[in-house]
């Protein structure tokens, strides 16, 4: 049985992590491995070059929510300075509260907020040394 409590408590506008919003790895072959995916999995490459997997919001099923899927060319400078192989990007509310809150509990910060027409952007490191990208849909 779902616990009713998490269904809404995504809308309470507490700053925290509402979902994934992206998965980025690196490639040696990025469009061969495009390729490989939309030839064997069916995936279908979108303008921006990365693969968008859409899903209803729960607490709001008029909302259509989207993960983003991209391969990168290996040493891509998008994910420096993590050394790792992959990149996640978390779907967030009220990223300036949760920014404040990262700051507080000493994370580091590795931009400024970008904003753009679908929403707003800031990367961080965890504890791991991993790159995240926060991103709050407009």
């Amino acid at each position: 049985m779902e616990d009713s409590k998490n269904l809404t408590s995504a809308a309470d506008g507490t700053p925290k992590v509402t979902g994934i919003g992206g998965i980025f790895f690196f490639s040696d072959n990025p469009k061969e491995t495009k390729d490989w995916y939309a030839k064997n999995l069916g995936v279908e490459i979108n303008a921006w070059g990365s693969v968008s997997f859409d899903s209803r919001n729960l607490n709001n099923p008029d909302e259509v929510e989207t993960l983003q899927w991209s391969p990168f060319k290996k040493g891509d400078e998008y994910f420096a300075p993590s050394k790792k192989e992959f990149m996640i990007n978390y779907r967030v509310q009220n990223l300036e509260a949760l920014l404040e809150k990262l700051k507080e509990n000493g994370v580091t910060i590795l931009d400024e907020v970008a904003t753009y027409d679908f929403g707003k952007f800031i990367h961080i490191m965890d504890a791991e040394g991993n790159k995240i990208e926060l991103w709050e849909p407009k």
